[in-house]
């Protein structure tokens, strides 16, 4: 039987000493960060945080916190998630105010729910904090709403690569082109030949509308307004840098009719 030391939502300024809290830091505009977070980040003695978490939301941790970077990113170095879990567990084993920091929502293609497992497992206090996630933050920076009366009704997540850099075998892209609605891709950049090619096999139209969203909410932030079938070529001639997101679906047509007027910090690219 599994025992959960503090799976409830956190409440109160900040982590107790000995207490780790999974904090999500949000699409990357500061704006967006959540005031639960704002007040961990101000009592905290250990900060380990994310590479997508923005200078900006780490300007927030009070004077005299350690703040480490643990981020992984593709192509880089990245520090273990062994080294990670045994960080956590150590500083709140000496009484440390923890909080891990995480891009947009932990429990999101975050391994939240992986850390919380390991902390569990350590006997370590933990609680968590929800971000807003890039996954619904990315398309309404882009003014595109994820479903729409009439165009769509569903809306599923999925991530465009696994532990290996490949894309996850456990994602069933037959069904989910057959389904239709909104398919909003995390990570999967480096991806979109091989999801592109999956759709089409399956029977998605070429024409089907899609929007690749760069650097959401940041005022670096560029959208590529592309389709299925041009997706790629559009892609590598746009060079958009990641992070990124990929909306596939009509939604995406309806954000490239209304960029214009719904942008504050976008960079509107059509392909």
């Amino acid at each position: 039987m599994s025992v959960r030391f503090c799976s409830s939502l956190a409440s109160g300024a900040g982590p107790q000493p000995g207490e780790v809290w999974l904090v999500g830091a949000g699409p990357g505009d500061p704006g967006l960060l959540t005031l639960r977070a704002a007040d961990a980040l101000r009592h905290a003695d250990l900060v380990l945080h994310d590479s997508l978490a923005g200078r900006a939301v780490l300007r927030l941790v009070r004077p005299g916190a350690e703040v480490v970077n643990v981020g992984k990113r593709k192509g880089q170095e990245s520090v273990p998630q062994a080294w990670i879990n045994a960080r956590m567990e150590a500083g709140a084993r000496i009484g440390l105010r923890v909080v891990r920091l995480k891009g947009g929502d932990p429990f999101v293609f975050g391994r939240g729910g992986e850390e919380a497992a390991f902390l569990d497992a350590a006997g370590v206090p933990w609680r968590i904090v929800p971000g807003v996630t890039a996954g619904t933050a990315a398309p309404a920076a882009a003014g595109i709403p994820l479903t729409q009366r009439g165009v769509a009704s569903a809306v599923t997540f999925v991530t465009g690569h696994d532990d290996s850099g490949a894309l996850p075998g456990s994602t069933n892209w037959n069904a989910l082109a057959l389904t239709g609605g909104t398919i909003v891709a995390f990570m999967a950049l480096s991806r979109i030949d091989d999801i592109a090619l999956r759709l089409l096999a399956a029977g998605r139209e070429a024409s089907t509308p899609v929007a690749v969203i760069s650097q959401a909410s940041l005022p670096s932030q560029a959208v590529l307004h592309t389709t299925l079938g041009a997706c790629t070529l559009a892609l590598r001639r746009a060079g958009l840098p990641g992070p990124a997101l990929i909306v596939i679906g009509e939604v995406a047509a309806i954000g490239g009719s209304v960029a214009a007027e719904a942008q504050d910090y976008r960079n509107v690219v059509t392909r």
